[in-house]
């Protein structure tokens, strides 16, 4: 793939904005394959709009973005379905469709991002079921699973097309810290196999724990460990 030795996420000279309020300004870091980056903040300093402006749910109005090799500056509406083809996305909410059971939800993305034959489907189906240690719930509904187990076919869902990517907002939020350890370990199961993750969380434990590269949005402006001291507490007390 021609983005194959390139970030696989870069920003340059990036505004994030909300209407018509600056969030983060003068934005510039790149993400390299297999890389595990967390994204921390307070709440409301830009973390959940930064990810919505990377897979291009909101306008980037001023510098660029690179993501898997598409330019998000004016992409066009109908390259944003295979943007996301290239990216998985873990929403906190789950965003589950509560009246289909866990094989619908997923067979429901498969079709939407232009997979046809049933056959593969299933086989694909029963891949990231395994992966996320849940081979066995194809035919339940949401609502018949826990909280941590619904996060885990939430993943499944975002590992469907073998994502270069992963982006993560708050994905252990909603989780007591026993689950919330369950999903963090198979978010680095992943990161292990090859994919790159960037997850924003508000969990001080999990990134005081683990030493992985953090980029902290704090005061409109976004700051890199890769390049400077952090102080972790500033994002959340």
């Amino acid at each position: 793939m021609s983005f194959s030795n390139e970030p696989v996420i870069s920003l340059s000279g990036v505004s994030i904005f909300q209407e018509n309020n600056t969030v983060l300004s003068d934005v510039n870091f790149d993400i390299e394959k297999g890389e595990f980056v967390f994204l921390v903040g307070r709440t409301g300093g830009g973390k959940t709009s930064l990810l919505k402006t990377l897979y291009a749910d909101l306008t980037l109005r001023l510098g660029d973005i690179k993501v898997a090799g598409f330019n998000i500056k004016g992409i066009k509406t109908t390259d944003i379905p295979m943007l996301r083809r290239k990216i998985g996305i873990v929403f906190q909410d789950f965003q589950l469709f509560t009246d289909r059971t866990v094989a619908e939800n997923l067979f429901f993305v498969m079709r939407a991002t232009g997979w046809k034959d049933k056959a593969k489907m299933k086989a694909r189906l029963a891949e990231v079921l395994m992966q996320v240690g849940l081979g066995s719930v194809d035919s339940k509904m949401p609502h018949q699973l826990s909280g941590g187990e619904q996060q885990r076919i939430v993943v499944a869902r975002a590992l469907i097309n073998e994502p270069v990517i992963l982006i993560a907002d708050e994905p252990t939020g909603n989780l007591d810290p026993e689950v919330s350890d369950g999903i963090f370990e198979l978010f680095q199961k992943i990161n292990n196999s090859g994919t790159a993750v960037l997850m924003a969380t508000h969990d001080h434990r999990l990134v005081s724990k683990h030493d992985y590269r953090i980029l902290q949005c704090q005061a409109g402006k976004t700051l890199d460990s890769k390049n400077e001291k952090i102080n972790i507490s500033d994002s959340f007390y």
